[in-house]
């Protein structure tokens, strides 16, 4: 039997789907927006460093680690944007939250699914202190896996009540529009980008493609919006004209990721940019003006990670949307892993 020590909860994409169920998703979104802002409100107790990536023609595949001297969590996750050809997803991932003082994880769980919605509730929270004020339209550029989630996380959270959105795929703005069709938002496909953000206060761009493309021009961007830019997220992969960053206001997570592979990649290394634990914090300003563009230049980050998977633990207190995993090896004596493999031989032999 596995001993005290072995078992580690598991968190299976059916067990994050009734979790969210169970929850409502943007009661979720909504509370995990609140606890990614309540880790960058503490943002001096993490370790802090860029994802470690391994890039290939195809994608890239991803680890960011973070503590904050209790806990350990790290993330493991890929970007493929040829993945939707033979069925798969583009993005994948899964994470650990472990116990730093004995090194023991706490918790194992997908996070495909958990990563769409940290994703999605990182950029409600930042757009919370950066919109415009009163701000109700959303345009919604990209409508893969994602917009969905974005669409209900800047409802729940900023009040959001119109989506414009536009893909190239025309069948991925029906399949968006047919799942957000009782959400309560007003829903509109819109034939052009143009069309899209035309009389939009926020501007998301959410796309795949692993080049340096340009989703946003200079003339499609007026004065007083605010852009959430989550598409571009490794070195050669960015979706808005360099133009639109010169007259922006720029806002990230953690500088040096963001300079590697956000939007940001584009201009000098010195160029300033403002992080967002300073502006939640009242240490630097946000949205100071109503003609102000502020770019919030989201690449993902470790912490977000982090709060994620704390919140879900939290979670499993009391909801049963876990199987606990014989992960570790637990010998009766802690010196004497090779006696515990030579018992499970005996007892083998003895069946």
């Amino acid at each position: 039997m596995p001993g005290p020590f072995s078992l580690v909860p598991f968190v299976s994409v059916d067990d994050m789907m009734k979790l969210v169920i169970d929850i409502g998703v943007e009661q979720m979104l909504s509370e995990l927006a609140d606890e990614i802002e309540t880790d960058f409100r503490r943002w001096e107790m993490f370790d802090k460093t860029p994802r470690v990536a391994a890039h290939s023609e195809q994608g890239v595949i991803e680890l960011m680690p973070t503590s904050d001297g209790e806990a350990y969590g790290f993330k493991y996750v890929n970007g493929h944007p040829g993945n939707t050809h033979s069925g798969r997803q583009t993005v994948t991932a899964f994470g650990v939250l472990a116990d730093v003082a004995n090194g023991y994880p706490l918790l194992l769980s997908e996070m495909t699914l958990l990563t769409a919605l940290r994703t999605a509730a990182t950029s409600a929270m930042v757009a919370k202190h950066l919109m415009p004020k009163g701000a109700k339209t959303m345009a919604m550029i990209g409508n893969g896996a994602q917009s969905e989630f974005q669409s209900l996380a800047f409802k729940a959270v900023c009040g959001i009540t119109r989506v414009q959105m536009y893909d190239i795929d025309a069948k991925a703005t029906a399949k968006a529009m047919r799942n957000l069709k009782n959400s309560g938002l007003e829903v509109v496909a819109c034939k052009t980008p143009e069309d899209a953000v035309h009389g939009a206060e926020i501007i998301t761009t959410c796309t795949a493609d692993k080049q340096y493309a340009t989703i946003l021009t200079d003339n499609m961007v007026g004065a007083g919006v605010h852009i959430n830019a989550i598409g571009g997220d490794c070195p050669g992969k960015t979706e808005l004209h360099r133009d639109i960053l010169l007259r922006s206001d720029i806002f990230v997570e953690f500088p040096e990721q963001t300079r590697i592979e956000g939007e940001i990649q584009q201009l000098d290394p010195d160029h300033p940019v403002t992080e967002m634990w300073q502006v939640i914090n009242g240490q630097a300003a946000g949205r100071t003006s109503d003609r102000q563009i502020t770019l919030f230049d989201s690449v993902g980050f470790a912490t977000e990670d982090f709060s994620a998977l704390r919140y879900v633990r939290e979670q499993l207190k009391t909801r049963p949307y876990f199987t606990n995993l014989d992960l570790l090896a637990d010998p009766d004596d802690p010196r004497d892993l090779f006696g515990m493999v030579m018992r499970k031989q005996a007892k083998m032999a003895a069946e």
